[in-house]
């Protein structure tokens, strides 16, 4: 198998394409979130300012505010997930293509490496021993990069999972005690 530089110039190319699109793809879904969010927000905030002005009472403020604050906090949460699916989904589609793409250099590259050893002069054995010893080294080291990387996200993830449900626990927690001062 004789590999070209171009080919590993097209690969590239290729790739950065890929990464490309993928981010774009994933910028164009937060705009289109982003401004549904916006336009959710101002349409909630005209209604509940036209609630506002009705009010007549304290304890219709009260209530009036209970109800206001479960919605807003449940599409703050949705927003949240929301974005945090778009950047999961980008992650997982780029991971995957690096991978990929990592596989790929791999088997060309040791490719032209075997090629290059099984042509070495005789006498060259330990040379040759050394370099099939320091590609495999080479090769354990980014196995355990790429475990370790996953780990991480997966940690990541979770600590925001496990934040986003402490807020909810929180805040719904905190209206009810917050809503009984106001009406004492």
């Amino acid at each position: 198998m004789i590999v070209k530089p171009e080919e590993f110039a097209k690969s590239s190319f290729n790739f950065a394409l890929f990464f490309a699109n993928t981010a774009f793809e994933g910028v164009e879904r937060l705009t289109v979130l982003n401004l549904t969010a916006a336009r959710s927000m101002t349409e909630a905030g005209i209604s509940n300012l036209n609630a506002l002005i009705g009010v007549k009472d304290i304890q219709s403020f009260v209530e009036l505010q209970k109800g206001m604050a479960a919605p807003s906090l449940e599409k703050g949460v949705e927003y949240s997930r929301n974005v945090i699916a778009i950047a999961t989904e980008a992650k997982e589609k780029i991971s995957k293509e690096v991978e990929v793409q990592v596989a790929d250099t791999h088997a060309k590259v040791s490719g032209m490496v075997e090629k290059a050893l099984a042509a070495a002069p005789a006498g060259s054995e330990v040379a040759v021993a050394a370099v099939k010893t320091a590609i495999k080294s080479a090769n354990d080291a980014i196995d355990g990069l790429n475990k370790v990387a996953k780990q991480a996200a997966e940690v990541a993830e979770a600590s925001v999972a496990a934040a986003t449900e402490a807020t909810i626990k929180a805040a719904n927690v905190a209206a009810p005690k917050a809503a009984a001062k106001k009406a004492a």
